[in-house]
């Protein structure tokens, strides 16, 4: 399916492929070390979210990942923190509904990437309208990874999908086994966390990556 982020060149951005989302309690390993990892397994696609440590600690991690994927030549996102992902100069930012809303947000990382968390169709629409480049949406399937409310299920993914012309990001609860009925949803890319981080995280990425490549 190609890289993460196409297209720049005839002004539209075409997200595909597999997210990695860090979860610094998933597996006890370091941020750099999971993003290693899995980007030395395929993945060329990570959003760094991390919600306990203090702002100067999550610029000084945010910095090392920034230099990690940069060496992959691999899209970076920087979870909630606008200000982090600009210092460290981070492809974009993903703002979830009670962060800074997505008008002011534009003015401050210009033309940047900036990803906005949905669950409905109503914030898909907004999300849209407003000049997101792309939506997560979710969470398709239960997830214990955070509290994201109820699942969605695929049937609104489909929804989403012919309501909006953007591209969407599936997440919550994806795995190996239920990534084909998400695909065959219309999702353009899904995102991961717990799946890929728990257990093997290189024989994660590759089994993901098999099954959105289509082998």
């Amino acid at each position: 399916m190609g890289g993460p982020f196409q297209g720049a060149s005839t002004g539209r951005r075409v997200f595909q492929g597999l997210c990695l989302i860090t979860d610094r309690k998933a597996g006890g390993r370091t941020a750099e070390e999971m993003v290693k990892t899995a980007l030395d397994s395929g993945a060329r696609w990570i959003q760094y979210r991390e919600k306990e440590k203090t702002r100067r600690e999550i610029y000084r991690e945010a910095l090392k990942l920034r230099d990690i994927t940069q060496q992959f030549k691999a899209l970076f996102i920087v979870n909630d923190h606008i200000d982090i992902a600009l210092a460290v100069d981070a492809d974009g930012v993903h703002l979830g509904q009670d962060d800074l809303p997505l008008r002011e947000a534009r003015k401050i990382v210009g033309d940047r990437i900036i990803g906005i968390s949905t669950h409905s169709l109503s914030e898909a629409m907004d999300a849209a309208e407003g000049g997101a480049d792309y939506i997560g949406f979710g969470p398709v399937f239960p997830t214990a990874t955070k509290d994201a409310g109820m699942p969605k299920g695929v049937e609104m993914l489909r929804e989403i999908k012919r309501q909006v012309s953007m591209p969407v990001v599936a997440i919550g609860g994806i795995t190996v086994e239920n990534l084909p009925e998400v695909l065959a949803s219309g999702a353009d890319a899904v995102a991961a966390a717990s799946a890929i981080l728990r257990g093997d995280i290189s024989e994660n990425v590759r089994s993901f990556m098999k099954v959105i490549g289509g082998e």
